[in-house]
């Protein structure tokens, strides 16, 4: 796995745990940093202050082009792996469409359901597919 894969890994390993244990992200990020078990790749962090800071407008989306999805329905893993696709896809500019798209795929076809790499390629393909219009 790439440096920025591992990054992704444990910005969605933040994400999830935080919203689990209903904790701001950057929260958990913070300390985590405090208690020297922070990431040990600044683009964790990058990834989720991005998605927080972000977080209204990328799950606005996520609501409009998961067809058939609400938010709170889906699994809790693919919910975060398409916010950081989503955040990748709108906000990093060194990061190919289509790198974001398979490395969120990677992740949800290790940690989620047999299911969930075809719908995460869908909704942020179809983000893909409109993101000039969405900016």
């Amino acid at each position: 796995m790439s440096a920025r894969g591992k990054a992704r890994k444990r910005a969605l390993d933040l994400l999830y745990s935080s919203e689990l244990r209903r904790e701001g992200a950057v929260d958990a990020l913070d300390r985590a940093i405090a208690e020297g078990e922070g990431p040990t790749n600044e683009y964790t962090a990058v990834l989720v202050r991005g998605v927080v800071e972000h977080q209204v407008r990328i799950d606005e989306l996520l609501a409009q082009y998961a067809q058939g999805w609400t938010l709170e329905r889906m699994p809790a893993v693919d919910r975060n792996v398409l916010r950081i696709g989503a955040y990748e896809l709108l906000y990093v500019d060194d990061v190919p469409d289509p790198v974001a798209v398979t490395e969120a795929m990677n992740l949800v076809r290790d940690l989620s359901t047999d299911e969930s790499p075809s719908f995460v390629n869908g909704v942020l393909g179809s983000l893909v597919r409109d993101k000039s219009k969405l900016a």
